[in-house]
């Protein structure tokens, strides 16, 4: 599966989701997830799990720069995670966890992520799921309007992953 992606620091997730609300997108759920990424020799792998859901372990690939960008992913739903996350440390190794809160609302084709990351801050995520490759122009189109609504600058957009950040806080701190 294809997506377009932005991502930027966003201190205030109040006002982003009054934001959110005054395009009337559809608020979905408040969770608590746990990122937990494995070694790989090329993407990434991270196994997700949430309170009272199934896990999924997803894959992906996505060039590491700022603003609009496009991702490739394929996902697993699994209805155990404990199992699988043993066996997937003790093959491939831990490389980090993300902790995060995430509050999740819909608005046309784009998925409007906003995420308290332990130990990293606040951010505002759009991801605009392509159905068909005719899709990326207008997706893209849109997440940027968004970044317009949402009023993010160029300096608030961030090119890596919560992983990437929190490794190269790892290594500063």
């Amino acid at each position: 599966m294809t997506n377009i992606e932005l991502k930027a620091s966003y201190p205030d997730l109040v006002r982003a989701e009054s934001l959110a609300k005054q395009l009337d997108a559809k608020f979905q759920w408040r969770k608590r997830q746990v990122d937990t990424y494995f070694h790989v020799a090329h993407g990434r792998l991270k196994l997700r799990e949430e309170e009272g859901e199934a896990a999924e372990l997803i894959s992906y690939f996505r060039a590491d720069r700022a603003g609009s960008r496009e991702s490739n992913y394929q996902r697993l739903s699994l209805p155990v995670s404990e199992p699988l996350r043993q066996m997937l440390a003790d093959t491939l190794g831990v490389w980090l966890e993300v902790i995060k809160t995430r509050t999740l609302f819909l608005y046309q084709n784009v998925r409007i992520h906003l995420d308290e990351v332990e130990n990293l801050g606040n951010f505002v995520e759009f991801e605009g799921v392509i159905a068909a490759t005719a899709e990326i122009a207008v997706t893209t189109k849109l997440v940027q309007s968004l970044q317009r609504h949402f009023g993010i600058s160029g300096e608030m957009l961030v090119r890596f992953s919560y992983s990437d950040l929190l490794q190269q806080q790892q290594k500063t701190g």
